[in-house]
This record gives structure tokens, C-alpha cells and sequence, in this order.
């Protein structure tokens, strides 16, 4: 089963383009949980996880929205596990930035 996340910013907010910052910010101090793990492409991007199997599609669609597909290699146990990392990292780094987040279960 996947999960299927609609993250809305706040107006005006460059949500993509900051996730991407962060993320390489705080790889560069060796803080990051989350790290690049497919080639770059333009508005797109595939994310893991240190600790957790699986990995995290983003893709910017319009209007700013980012859409993030969460996948587990191993279990579903792996993939709420996962779901929960970036709903909280999403909340600690930009949770004065974001409108909603909707969730979508898919089979």
C-alpha cells in the first residue's frame, strides 16, 4: 500500500525549493535523516531515510502543492514509520509555511 501526500503552502511559499535546501542544508552538516537517493531531475525528487526501508517521490505540481508518494520495500510497518518521519520533519522545519497536508491510502 502507498500513501499519497498533498502538502499545500501557505501563499507565496516556495515549498518545493525549500524542502530541497533543507534537505541539502542539513546534509551538509551531517544532520539529516532524509537524503537524495535517485538523480536530479527538474521539480521531481526521490528521498529515503536513514533508518526506515523505502523511499519518498516528491514532485511539484501547481500552484506550489508538492505531492510526496510514500513506498516501503519491506512491510508496512516500515511505510507508517516512514509517513510519520516526514509529516514531523515537514512540521519542525516548515509548520509556519504549510496550509494542509491530505493523506490518500492506495492500495
Amino acid at each position: 500500500m502507498a500513501r499519497l501526500l498533498q502538502v499545500i503552502p501557505a501563499e507565496g511559499f516556495h515549498l518545493y525549493g525549500a524542502m530541497v535546501q533543507k534537505e541539502i542544508d542539513l546534509s551538509r552538516k551531517k544532520k539529516g535523516t532524509f537524503y537524495r537517493s535517485g538523480p536530479k531531475a527538474r521539480d521531481r525528487a526521490k528521498w529515503a531515510h536513514s533508518k526506515y526501508s523505502g523511499r519518498i517521490n516528491l514532485v511539484r505540481a501547481d500552484g506550489g502543492v508538492v505531492t510526496a508518494e510514500i513506498r516501503s520495500k519491506s512491510s508496512r510497518d516500515d511505510e507508517w514509520q516512514l509517513l510519520q518521519a516526514f509529516i514531523g520533519w515537514l512540521d519542525r522545519h516548515f509548520d509556519g509555511n504549510l496550509e494542509a497536508i491530505n493523506i490518500q491510502f492506495r492500495g
